[in-house]
């Protein structure tokens, strides 16, 4: 008996294994659906703490009599953002989309998968990110209210009905710049240009600043009233991009470590770029500029920080001749 064991034991370990094979797979999968869950969630968190660090830069950039009405605006935008986003905005953007223009389900979520309610709290943090980008461009300048009403088309129309063309497809179909090829990993364009490109259109209607331009048209710097709250809105801005690009994988994967460390190269290269560049032009190196351009270069690298090597060399080359230069 034991001869006859030992003979065909392989054949036992065979039966062994494929009964074993599915039960294995699918604790497997469940598992990467939690984890993959988990870091989503994470990632979320991370993109809403981003909301902080727009409300510190906002308001330490602002004078101080106008400071609490640039917070608040920063506040409120979230709280009604969300709620747009879920009624309208998430549908529009991810709900089945036959024509490739705007969704039509998914409004008001009520009954979902758990990786759907997951899903959407992600987006509505980029709805927020859009929105209150708005806020800064035009502070100290817009009434409160009519600001509310515009983060509600911001959220709820604008933002949701363009990134239904470029990320649309969720809920079944294609946006029509998706079926075109067009790629934005993160949100160069679908977030941060949006948002920027409606700060361009209230701008254009509010006008400037009182005080900011001379009778000749000469440049009045208006500084802020704080740059401690400047810089810990950049350094709270430049954490929460963690999430932001690299919650967008929208999986806990091996391929989060490059979009990682893209994003910080993206941050590092531009925020010494511009102090390099104020030595070469004989300027006083400005902490607000040098803040900025630090988020500009995190909003330059998001479209294409997944596909995009690490530049290294490049960012060495351009340091070792921006010296020179100098």
């Amino acid at each position: 008996m034991l001869s006859l064991w030992l003979t065909h034991r392989w054949r036992w370990l065979l039966v062994c294994v494929l009964i074993s094979s599915p039960a294995l797979a699918a604790d497997t999968t469940a598992s990467q659906s939690a984890v993959d869950t988990i870091w989503l969630a994470i990632s979320a968190g991370l993109v809403f703490f981003m909301q902080a660090g727009f409300a510190l830069l906002e308001g330490g950039m602002a004078r101080s009599k106008n400071a609490v009405n640039v917070l608040m605006k920063n506040y409120m935008d979230v709280c009604v953002g969300g709620i747009l986003f879920w009624l309208v905005g998430f549908g529009l953007m991810f709900g089945n989309n036959p024509s490739g223009w705007f969704g039509t389900s998914h409004f008001a979520l009520s009954s979902a998968s758990p990786w759907d309610w997951t899903f959407m709290l992600f987006q509505m943090m980029f709805a927020a990110t859009a929105t209150t980008i708005v806020s800064g461009a035009m502070a100290e300048r817009v009434h409160f209210s009519a600001y509310l009403i515009g983060a509600c088309v911001i959220s709820g129309l604008i933002y949701p009905i363009f990134g239904s063309w470029a990320w649309g497809g969720y809920g079944g179909g294609d946006g029509w710049l998706k079926a075109l090829g067009f790629v934005d990993f993160a949100g160069s364009t679908v977030v941060h240009s949006i948002g920027g490109w409606c700060a361009l259109a209230g701008i254009m209607v509010l006008g400037p600043r009182l005080g900011r331009f001379g009778p000749n048209g000469e440049l009045r710097p208006v500084p802020g009233h704080n740059l401690s709250l400047v810089v810990l809105g950049g350094f709270i801005l430049w954490f929460g991009w963690i999430g932001f690009n690299g919650g967008s994988t929208l999986a806990a994967d091996v391929s989060i470590g490059k979009i990682l460390i893209n994003t910080h190269l993206g941050a590092c290269a531009s925020a010494t770029s511009a102090a390099l560049l104020s030595m070469f032009l004989g300027r006083p190196i400005l902490m607000t500029a040098t803040v900025n351009a630090s988020i500009g270069g995190l909003v330059a690298i998001t479209a294409g920080c997944a596909t995009m090597d690490p530049p290294l060399r490049r960012c060495s080359l351009a340091l070792s001749l921006a010296s020179s230069r100098r």
